[in-house]
């Protein structure tokens, strides 16, 4: 089997309008801007209207990346969104996506990875075009993450926002452009650390799981953050180490954005200074899946990203799941 270089070929993405700030913050739970600012870097995060879904994000990002592509609905093969906070139990998203875009031609799925999930979707896209099972992978990542947050948490709530990102994969006719190397990892003793623990088999919805607010994210945060920044470094310099590179060799760093303290860490420990790496978890807090191509997209939208540049994209997340994936951009 001919095993195919892959590029990314164009990047879509949305946001959805309403913000919600520190300050509505401050009105809602006791918390105050300048702890929020000081402990995570976020300012402000865009929230979705009730009703708002996550296809809905996925496929106004989706279609954006198609036409940037140069293509339609119908030249998508296969569909990956990656996502914690589907529709519902099922279909899956991706099915929902395909048919709000009219991608009559393509089969997909979802792949539930938290924050890890854009970065591990973004894989399972490269193998499938490299392998030739695929011409045109959509791969997207997408959370509404307002539908299970506890806004009278003040440990979670002020932490996360909504929004969709997505990538076109396709043959790249440069060896030297595309997808160059992944390592990923998952350390399933993390798990309790960051959950929703009701609405799965386990523990399916009821009166007490309601009345006990089981729906909503839980987070030891003092656990994930000592994992995060363990590992998102560790596993920066396995591949770098693996491709014979040092951050020296990086144009950008383009991280999960969780908490500016973990991204700056690892950017730390490979060598890179501040203005080689994007960070725009101010505008839009940890949007989970969506993170890693709105990056991308303030990376281009300022000018620090072009063609040619050799890029990190690193993830953590709940599970707990690492990723980590090497570039040559080609757009």
């Amino acid at each position: 089997m001919n095993v195919r270089r892959v590029e990314i070929k164009s990047l879509g993405i949305h946001v959805p309008p309403r913000v919600l700030t520190n300050a509505d913050l401050e009105k809602m739970v006791d918390t105050t801007d300048e702890w929020i600012l000081q402990r995570t870097g976020i300012r402000e995060r865009h929230i979705a209207d009730p009703g708002m879904a996550t296809s809905d994000l996925a496929t106004m990002a989706g279609r954006e990346a198609i036409a940037r592509a140069g293509l339609t609905p119908d030249d998508i093969d296969v569909i990956v969104v990656g996502t914690v906070t589907p529709d519902m139990m099922f279909p899956s998203t991706a099915c929902l996506v395909q048919a709000k875009l009219g991608a009559s031609k393509a089969w997909g799925f979802d792949l539930s990875a938290a924050c890890s999930a854009f970065s591990y979707a973004l894989t399972a896209g490269n193998a499938l075009v490299a392998s030739g099972g695929a011409k045109h992978a959509l791969v997207i990542g997408a959370d509404v993450m307002s539908s299970i947050i506890d806004y009278t948490d003040r440990a979670t709530c002020v932490l996360f926002g909504d929004g969709a990102g997505a990538v076109v994969l396709g043959a790249s006719n440069d060896d030297q452009v595309g997808i160059l190397d992944y390592d990923h990892m998952i350390d399933g003793h993390g798990g309790p650390a960051l959950c929703m623990p009701a609405g799965g088999s386990r523990m399916p919805a009821s009166h007490k799981t309601v009345d006990e607010r089981l729906h909503f994210v839980k987070q030891d945060g003092q656990a994930v953050f000592k994992f995060a920044v363990r590992n998102t470094g560790e596993i920066c310099e396995r591949l770098l180490k693996r491709n014979n590179l040092t951050g020296d060799d990086l144009a950008l760093f383009v991280s999960h954005q969780a908490n500016k303290r973990i991204i700056m860490s690892a950017a730390e420990r490979i060598g890179l200074p501040e203005e080689k790496v994007i960070i725009n978890i101010d505008r839009y807090g940890n949007t989970t899946a969506a993170t890693i191509p709105l990056a991308l997209h303030t990376a281009i939208e300022t000018g620090k990203l072009s063609k040619g540049d050799l890029i990190l994209l690193t993830s953590v997340g709940a599970g707990f799941t690492v990723g980590s994936v090497l570039v040559r951009w080609g757009i």
